[in-house]
């Protein structure tokens, strides 16, 4: 079944067959979903580009090697997406960069100074609770991810994990 118009089945069977750790764990498909959700919604509210987002929430934690720790996925992800996706997403040169640019920095705690980036960024934080992590407003970058009914809507949907 596909997700949406652009997260097709045959993206997520070909995102499955390189995903290496397990599949339904903290860092898999239920937390994509999720990272998707929040990030539509909020793109939705501040204009970001719902593409990158998209594809944001199926890519960034396609290269992690481990649950915990594992400071070097973001930029391996931007690596995947450029020798393996390019053909398989629908995206300009423009809009695979800042999807790059999002999927390497994801990790780094920052802000950035493009509402797409830090969507992106926030839709994944605002999924921290699916670890025993509420996410905390200070730590979110966009106006909308600050804004306590999203943040409880959000934690809402990530205990159930």
């Amino acid at each position: 079944m596909d997700i949406s118009p652009i997260i097709t089945k045959d993206l997520l069977g070909f995102l499955k067959s390189h995903y290496p750790l397990h599949w339904d764990g903290l860092h898999g498909f239920q937390h994509w979903v999720r990272v998707r959700e929040n990030g539509l919604m909020l793109a939705s509210l501040n204009g970001a580009n719902q593409k990158v987002v998209e594809y944001f929430a199926f890519t960034h934690d396609i290269q992690r090697q481990s649950d915990g720790f594992d400071p070097g996925h973001g930029a391996r992800a931007c690596k995947f997406i450029r020798t393996h996706l390019l053909d398989r997403i629908d995206l300009t040169p423009d809009e695979v960069n800042l999807l790059c640019l999002a999927t390497s920095g994801h990790t780094n705690g920052k802000c950035h100074p493009d509402v797409t980036i830090n969507t992106c960024w926030d839709a994944d934080r605002l999924d921290l609770m699916r670890a025993g992590i509420r996410p905390h407003p200070d730590r979110l970058c966009t106006p909308q991810s600050r804004d306590p009914q999203i943040i409880e809507w959000a934690i809402q949907r990530s205990v159930g994990y």
